[in-house]
């Protein structure tokens, strides 16, 4: 818990200040109080329990007045609420490394099933777009919140050739953050990328830009925000292997994270993983969980190993949970005023009944 407020809070030494005046006008009563022969004929019409008893209301108005001060510092707590409208972009890969049969049938199949389980769990202010990437990328279905039309597109994945995991993130991100306008043709399909010089580079975008270039008297890009501050969203990118073209998805993720975006990653895939049998070849299809992590750590996400389908489904059960209820810091002022009234109401409420008054 912080508070909005905190210099309010020294108002809380007024508490001890009452304590003391409480104690000082109980002994001021004794002082004054009458003295009768004997306190037998008393103590039966007092009853058990009286001395404990007139002290009950006091400290319950006492805890009430706590509560109303630490109120007018207006504290700040992070709870767990139903998240609100959000969007989210599924990023899968669908190279051919997906047809190893490390995870049975194979790894696509596998990925197929938890994903279509993951999109009927989700909650109906969740919307959803679907994005695979290969070789290249490119967005299979637009952001929506008509589950067949998803459930589909999963179903209608097609495998090709390479694994360009920063285009498809970057595919993923112009789809979450329309109005920041990424330069795909620029970065994907441009002079640069045509000619190799990017790949001369490893595939990085150091010192380059992802958003176009603004017209004269256009706004200026944004300014960079906290990592993770963006709330309305968040990419979920599955991966079962090395990039292999493209440009490097960490270098997309410290983009992602200027823009608040969290990015949580799936390595999915055994380490032996290969394909039998392949156009007459076999090979291995290891997943590359190094950038993976690099890229969930960069965007403030998680990451996550799955070696076969049951972790997968684990996975994105948890993930279905995160996006139902979320946790965001909630100012809590009305919950300690609410108990402070039912507090004071108590106080009175047994003075009334224990003293008639």
């Amino acid at each position: 818990m912080h508070f909005i407020w905190p210099e309010l809070l020294w108002l809380l030494l007024l508490i001890p200040l009452l304590v003391v005046g409480y104690i000082r006008a109980l002994r001021r009563k004794r002082t004054m109080a009458v003295h009768y022969p004997s306190l037998d004929l008393i103590r039966p019409a007092l009853g058990p329990g009286h001395r404990i008893r007139r002290h009950i209301p006091p400290a319950l108005l006492l805890c009430a007045l706590t509560m109303v001060l630490l109120g007018t510092a207006r504290p700040s707590a992070r709870i767990s609420l139903p998240a609100d409208y959000l969007t989210l972009v599924l990023a899968m890969d669908v190279s051919r490394s997906m047809l190893a049969e490390d995870v049975p049938p194979s790894r696509i199949v596998a990925a197929q099933q938890a994903a279509k389980s993951f999109l009927q769990e989700l909650p109906g202010h969740v919307r959803v777009a679907v994005v695979s990437f290969a070789g290249n990328a490119q967005l299979v279905q637009g952001v929506t919140d008509q589950k067949d039309a998803l459930l589909a597109a999963i179903d209608g994945f097609q495998l090709q050739r390479g694994t360009a995991t920063g285009s498809g993130l970057l595919v993923a991100l112009n789809t979450l953050l329309p109005e920041s306008a990424i330069d795909l043709e620029s970065v994907l399909y441009g002079a640069e990328f045509k000619s190799g010089s990017l790949a001369a580079q490893g595939g990085g975008l150091a010192g380059r830009s992802l958003d176009q270039r603004p017209a004269p008297g256009a706004a200026e890009p944004s300014k960079p925000v906290p990592v993770g501050s963006y709330t309305a969203g968040a990419v979920i990118l599955l991966s079962d292997g090395r990039r292999t073209t493209g440009p490097d998805p960490v270098e997309v993720a410290k983009w992602a994270a200027s823009k608040g975006v969290r990015v949580y990653t799936v390595a999915f895939g055994t380490p032996n993983g290969f394909i039998p049998g392949f156009e007459g070849f076999s090979f291995y299809a290891k997943v590359d969980e190094a950038a993976l992590q690099k890229v969930a750590e960069t965007t403030g996400a998680e990451f996550f190993r799955a070696t076969n389908a049951s972790d997968l489904a684990n996975i994105y059960q948890h993930l279905s949970s995160k996006f139902t209820l979320e946790r965001r810091d909630t100012e809590v002022t009305a919950l300690l005023a609410a108990l402070a009234g039912v507090l004071a109401l108590l106080a009175m409420g047994l003075s009334m009944r224990w003293f008639r008054h």
